[in-house]
């Protein structure tokens, strides 16, 4: 396993320096002061969705306040679910500034990455704005079974697994982007948005999932962060990758077939 994850350019763990310890606890402590703030700051109408009651709940307010207060909560969200992910490749990156003497281009990394996922919470957004509309019927239940079968058919296809191999191999990325890496916060930014785009075209399917279970329920949250960290740092994560769209896809067809399992009855 060790030699396998230094092919991928993820250090092992035996190699780590005191530094390199430290900063992986700095990072897994922001996750989870991100866990803390997601459940302190979640909007009550964001722990239900299409599959779980939608409807039983408040309804979101449109406007400019609670599209600001959502994105603020999905970013917190977002750091929460997907920081121990990258802690391996922001500690290949560590080591690559520290060889070449440079300092403070960590945060910009970071922030390249946040941005990516901020851009994809304004899509969330409009996807739960069209979810919050449907409410919760036989129908509403389909549109989420829908959602089910697109995101386990997802977990099958080539684009999924080329994003994962990137997005698993960040010594390659780092290869190619060393040099703007070393030469400035620019250069480290640009890297962040890269590999945050590898990441997101890993896991779009399954937020959209997530949006339709619930999107600041903490149960779902923890499970996708669970699958989504085995599928990124674990070896043979096409194994995990394949079992869960063979899950997904098969409550998809459940559900459409028998929507009346999850719609309120009478």
């Amino acid at each position: 396993m060790t030699g396998t994850a230094q092919a991928r350019g993820i250090p092992s763990l035996r190699s780590w320096s005191g530094v390199e310890v430290v900063l992986a606890a700095v990072l897994l402590a922001l996750a989870g002061i991100s866990w803390l703030l997601s459940g302190v700051l979640g909007m009550p109408e964001m722990r239900m969705g299409l599959l779980t009651g939608m409807g039983s709940a408040e309804m979101m307010s449109a406007g400019p306040a609670p599209f600001a207060l959502f994105l603020g909560v999905w970013v917190v969200m977002m750091a929460a679910m997907m920081l121990p992910a990258i802690t391996p490749f922001t500690i290949g990156v560590f080591r690559l500034v520290r060889a070449r003497r440079r300092r403070g281009v960590l945060p910009p990394l970071t922030l390249g990455y946040l941005l990516v996922w901020t851009a994809a919470g304004v899509v969330a957004w409009s996807v739960l704005r069209g979810f919050d509309a449907l409410g919760h019927s036989a129908a509403s239940v389909r549109v989420g079974a829908v959602v089910l079968l697109v995101a386990g058919a997802y977990e099958f296809s080539p684009l999924k697994r080329w994003c994962l191999v990137r997005c698993r191999s960040p010594l390659a990325l780092v290869v190619k982007h060393g040099d703007a890496v070393v030469r400035g916060r620019l250069g480290a930014l640009r890297v962040g948005v890269h590999h945050g785009g590898y990441c997101l075209g890993c896991c779009w399917a399954l937020m959209v999932v997530l949006l339709a279970v619930g999107a600041m329920n903490l149960l779902w949250m923890a499970v996708l962060a669970a699958v989504i960290a085995i599928e990124k740092v674990l070896p043979r994560a096409e194994i995990v990758s394949s079992a869960l769209g063979a899950f997904l896809t098969g409550a998809g067809v459940v559900l459409l077939i028998a929507p009346g399992l999850l719609a309120p009855m009478g």
